[in-house]
C-alpha cells in the first residue's frame, strides 16, 4: 500500500503542479511512497511529499486510486490533491539518489512531462474539479468510560486513559488536513479530545452549546440550541475547521453539512470513539468525504 499527492500552487495562468525526477529510472512522476507500519494513508502521503520535495502539503480532496503491477506484484497508490504547501520546518529540497530534481509546471506542461499513464490519469482527475477545497472535520469524542459509572454531572465526565492516548494519537492525522479552527461541545470529554490538536496549532478551543447532545424536558420539547445555524456559519466562513461532538448528534451534524453543500449524507454516518469524517467543501458544493478511525487499518 502506498500514498502520494498532487502538490499544487497558484500560477499566473492557473494551477501549477509539482513533479519529481528520479535519476535511477530517469522519469518524471508524482511524489508518492510506501506506507510505514502504523501510519494512516494521509500521513504516508504527507511524509513522502516532505521527504521527496522538502515541502509540507495540506491534503485536500481525495483523488483516484491507482492499481498496477510492479515487478510482478500488485501495487495500490492512494492520492490526494495537496493545497499550496509551505516549507517544512527548516526544510528545503536537497537533491539525492532517489529524487534529484523537482519542477513546478502548468497543467499542460505537466501532462506532457509525466512518464506514466497512471500518473496522467490522476492529474486528469485533479484537473476536473475545483482545486482549492476547505475541510470541515466532524469528530466523535474519545473514550470517556461508561456514563453509568460516573456519579457527577455528565458534562464533566473526563476522558479515560485510552481516550487521552487517542487524543494525542489524533494530532498527526488531523494535521494532514490542517484545520486551523477548533470548535467543540462544552462537554469535558469533547474539549479534552481536541485540546492536544488545538495546542499543536496554537488555536483556542471554541465552545458551542449547539453541539451538545439534544435533551428533552418533561414537556418533550427540545432544549438545546438548533445546530443548523452553527453548521451553516462554519461552512460559510470558509475556514478549515475541526468540530467535536457526540455519538447522538454526529449524524445530525453530518446531515446538516451535506444539506448545505447540496449532497447526500453517507448511508452509514455512525462514528466510533475518536473517529471523524472529513468533508471537503468547494464553495457551496461537496468535493469529497472520507472517514478515519484513530487506529489505522492493518
Amino acid at each position: 500500500m502506498a500514498a502520494g499527492a498532487i502538490v499544487w500552487r497558484r500560477g499566473p495562468d492557473g494551477p501549477e503542479v509539482l513533479l519529481i525526477h528520479r535519476p535511477r529510472r530517469d522519469d518524471w512522476s508524482l511524489a508518492k511512497g510506501k506506507r510505514d507500519p502504523g501510519e494512516q494513508l494521509p500521513q504516508t502521503a504527507v511524509r513522502e511529499v516532505v521527504e521527496e520535495t522538502g515541502l509540507r502539503p495540506v491534503l485536500g480532496r481525495r483523488l483516484r486510486t491507482v492499481r498496477y503491477l510492479a515487478s510482478g506484484h500488485p501495487k495500490i497508490v492512494h492520492y490526494w490533491a495537496a493545497a499550496e504547501p509551505v516549507p517544512d520546518r527548516g526544510g528545503r529540497f536537497l537533491p539525492n539518489n532517489e529524487v534529484d530534481g523537482i519542477e513546478w509546471l502548468s497543467l499542460p506542461r505537466a501532462f506532457e512531462r509525466l512518464s506514466y499513464p497512471d500518473d496522467v490519469a490522476v492529474l486528469e482527475d485533479f484537473a476536473q474539479w475545483p482545486h482549492r477545497t476547505v475541510p470541515l472535520i466532524v469528530m466523535r469524542h474519545a473514550s470517556a468510560g461508561r456514563k453509568q459509572d460516573w456519579d457527577g454531572d455528565d458534562l464533566l465526565r473526563p476522558l479515560d486513559h485510552q481516550g487521552r492516548a487517542d487524543a494525542l494519537a489524533l494530532v498527526p492525522l488531523l494535521a494532514c488536513f490542517d484545520p486551523v479552527r477548533v470548535v467543540s461541545s462544552s462537554a469535558l470529554r469533547c474539549t479534552e479530545t481536541v485540546a492536544p490538536y488545538a495546542a499543536h496549532v496554537g488555536a483556542p478551543v471554541e465552545i458551542d452549546d449547539a453541539l451538545l447532545i439534544p435533551v428533552r424536558d418533561s414537556s418533550h420539547r427540545t432544549e438545546r440550541a438548533d445546530p443548523a445555524p452553527a453548521v451553516a456559519r462554519l461552512l460559510a466562513a470558509g475556514v478549515p475547521t475541526l468540530v467535536c461532538a457526540h455519538r447522538e448528534n454526529v449524524p445530525k451534524l453530518l446531515g446538516l453539512a451535506c444539506d448545505y453543500l447540496g449532497a447526500k449524507p453517507p448511508r452509514e454516518s455512525y462514528l466510533a470513539k475518536a473517529s471523524f469524517w472529513v468533508l471537503q467543501a468547494a464553495e457551496s458544493s461537496l468535493a469529497g468525504m472520507e472517514r478515519y478511525d484513530v487506529t489505522p487499518p492493518p
